[in-house]
């Protein structure tokens, strides 16, 4: 096993010791596959993809076997490595799954997820699991015969799993992969933007070659496109609006849950943001509010993909966006465990919705956003999350009810609680891409006077000098003049941080 070890030795040093680790092992494996595909006469130990996943589906030797006796089933050489280590090869796998074979990709996850790793979300292993089943959501669906033609064509070829679309073969002659970390569902992509990467010039630029229609930035208003509302379901809307304002129980707020679900279900067909419009939830109280988030999530098979979305945007996201004092433990609770569920609604319907809010965030809502942050996101979404917040420009993508949509702005306010929130994100170890950082180093130097006597704008201007390497080698110069408009407790820490 240690000879078949040696040829991966670069790959687990990007894992251990990268700080971007997506990035750098897609360029890694990309590289290899381009050697392989330019040598007419490849070597015996190149590095494969199927090999890779053959080496981590390995049974372990005897000894570390006997160690993990209570296990459902026996150890391979994935369980042995490090959880931190797992959840990122795990990541790879899903962001790149495509080179990969589905059938070993699937064994590999299901391994994964009948071992006997802890659940709780306090234990590194919840990211291992969250990992493997982000694996499994991304691979086609399995049956024997997909899987027995796909294994019959990978015989085939000479780089199993590697082969790229036909519309990207002659762009990958000529340049290298843009932005391969990104979780970009290129079958998309290829439809709305196809562009090309300009080589004639010091910086190389996105040219788009077609006409690219730009996405709404709120999805609030759906009724072009959807069939109206029946009138029926509107009176039943309003009367459900009646009785769950007026419910003070447990028992029957968990009764009207239902019903609301099932208003939506017999109604919907993309309107159900419009039905939870008309129904008002967030009217509730803290506590009956918690009560539905708590039961309304409990079957979502029956409804869209965007359902834990239109929940989250039509009973937390009014609350938080019209908070002023600490959000209750109750509420915040039931947010939290939410979020931890579907991600992706806690970032379309909260985390954009409130970091665009247009009276720029404050103290108590910052507060919420550094728990969600925290707590419901893999550092390295939260760090996708970043850049799709500053550098998305017109193209990011939120949901919200029609009447929060004032109440939301085109662009990031800056306030010092934002700050704040960047420096939390930073202190919990996410890596800013590159574009993130350059953005960052504009707003720090156009905010230097505003908020020249600001400690919080002081300490997050501290911690970036400190975190983000990057930028303190790309920008030195800019930071010292950001700094240097300071006159706060921690200017003198900052500049002598940039100074030679």
């Amino acid at each position: 096993m240690t000879s078949r070890m040696e040829q991966w030795l670069p790959l687990f040093e990007i894992l251990l010791n990268s700080p971007s680790p997506e990035g750098e092992a897609s360029f890694w494996f990309q590289e290899k596959r381009q050697q392989l595909v330019s040598s007419d006469f490849p070597a015996a130990d190149s590095p494969r993809t199927t090999s890779f996943l053959s080496l981590l589906l390995s049974p372990v030797p005897t000894m570390y076997g006997q160690l993990a006796s209570s296990n459902s089933s026996p150890l391979i050489l994935m369980q042995t490595l490090p959880f931190a280590v797992q959840s990122r090869i795990l990541s790879i796998l899903a962001a790149d799954y495509q080179r990969f074979s589905p059938h070993l990709l699937r064994s590999l996850a299901a391994h994964i997820l009948k071992s006997d790793l802890p659940s709780s979300s306090d234990h590194p292993a919840f990211w291992v699991r969250r990992a493997a089943c982000n694996l499994f959501d991304v691979l086609p669906p399995a049956t024997d015969l997909v899987d027995a033609h796909l294994e019959d064509v990978q015989r085939v070829k000479t780089d199993e799993f590697n082969s790229l679309p036909h519309w990207l073969e002659d762009l990958a002659k000529t340049s290298s992969p843009l932005l391969p970390w990104l979780p970009v569902d290129t079958r998309r992509s290829v439809q709305k933007a196809p562009f090309v990467l300009a080589d004639n010039t010091r910086n190389r630029k996105l040219h788009n070659s077609g006409k690219l229609e730009a996405e709404p930035l709120i999805q609030s208003d759906l009724s072009g496109s959807l069939p109206p509302i029946h009138p029926q379901a509107r009176d039943e809307a309003a009367a459900l609006k009646g009785e769950l304002l007026s419910s003070d129980s447990t028992v029957e707020t968990i009764r009207l849950t239902h019903n609301i679900q099932q208003l939506c279900l017999k109604y919907g067909a993309g309107n159900e943001l419009t039905l939870l419009g008309l129904i008002e939830p967030w009217e509730l109280n803290d506590e009956m509010l918690s009560v539905m988030l708590s039961h309304i999530s409990n079957d979502i098979t029956p409804f869209s993909k965007s359902w834990p979305t239109y929940i989250l945007c039509s009973t937390a996201l009014p609350k938080m966006l019209a908070l002023k004092n600490p959000a209750s433990r109750v509420l915040l609770s039931a947010i939290i465990c939410f979020c931890k569920k579907y991600q992706t609604a806690a970032v379309e319907a909260l985390l954009f919705p409130l970091m665009l809010h247009k009276e720029g965030i404050n103290v108590v809502q910052c507060d919420v956003l550094v728990k969600i942050t925290k707590e419901c996101l893999h550092p390295a979404h939260v760090s996708a999350f970043c850049q799709r917040l500053l550098c998305g420009g017109k193209h990011k993508r939120f949901i919200c009810l029609p009447c929060q949509k004032d109440r939301i702005s085109d662009e990031v306010v800056w306030t010092e609680s934002l700050f704040t929130l960047f420096q939390n994100i930073l202190n919990q170890n996410v890596q800013f891409t590159p574009d993130t950082a350059d953005h960052i180093v504009a707003v720090v130097d156009e905010m230097g006077v505003k908020f020249s006597k600001s400690l919080k704008y002081g300490n997050f201007l501290l911690c970036f000098v400190t975190k983000c390497i990057y930028a303190v080698n790309t920008y030195k110069k800019q930071l010292r003049d950001a700094a240097e408009k300071t006159s706060t407790l921690v200017t003198r820490s900052i500049l002598s941080r940039l100074n030679p």
